[in-house]
């Protein structure tokens, strides 16, 4: 017996809808597709696809503290001087210094949700 798992991708719950669909907009400068007013939305990334719904009444609880999670959405940038300044743009600066990781350099920010993100310049990377 096998799972039978076609394609696998990232949903992210939200309370307030519209400042999360606003925030992923600006950050990856596209409109979702599809999307459902206050109910779900998808962007589409390289190599990925990132829902953003908003949690049903009965499971609002559930979602309601993201920062106790251990959830990060990393994204691989070219320039990540350049993609700070754009977060920063959008009104959520990086709260620490980058980082120096084992395989390049890294910053740590957090969504309108609350929940962390990690852009990421490998060292192949123009690092």
């Amino acid at each position: 017996m096998s799972l039978g798992c076609t394609e696998a991708f990232v949903a992210i719950a939200a309370q307030d809808w519209p400042r999360a669909i606003a925030f992923y907009q600006g950050l990856l400068d596209q409109s979702p597709r599809p999307c459902r007013e206050n109910v779900y939305a998808e962007f589409h990334l390289p190599g990925l696809r990132l829902g953003i719904f908003k949690p049903g009444a009965q499971h609002r609880a559930e979602f309601a503290h993201p920062d106790q999670s251990a959830f990060s959405l990393c994204l691989e940038v070219t320039d990540l001087e350049g993609a700070i300044a754009h977060l920063t743009h959008l009104g959520y600066p990086p709260l620490q210094p980058i980082v120096a990781a084992s395989h390049g350099r890294e910053v740590y920010a957090y969504d309108p949700e609350g929940n962390r993100l990690i852009l990421h310049q490998g060292t192949g990377a123009g690092a």
